[in-house]
């Protein structure tokens, strides 16, 4: 390694990444556009805020994605080779 420290940053990303066109938010994990773009440069305590709020937000979006997460299928996967 070259001495850089890479620190973790805490994301509500389900990596499903689509946004709900009436409310503006993400499907997966309730942010809106900007915020997801702004995300890295955020503090802490911004994206902590921010993260209240998403369940709230999640029970306003119109409908949920058709299409299979990559989480989702990793997992099913994962399930089926047990």
């Amino acid at each position: 390694m070259s001495g850089r420290i890479m620190t973790l940053i805490e994301s509500p990303c389900i990596l499903v990444c689509s946004i709900d066109l009436n409310t503006g938010y993400c499907f997966g994990c309730g942010r809106t556009r900007d915020e997801i773009s702004g995300w890295i440069g955020m503090t802490p305590d911004e994206r902590r805020t921010i993260m209240t709020t998403l369940p709230a937000r999640l029970e306003t979006v119109e409908r949920r994605p058709r299409r299979e997460t990559r989480r989702a299928r990793m997992a099913r996967e994962r399930a089926a080779g047990e």
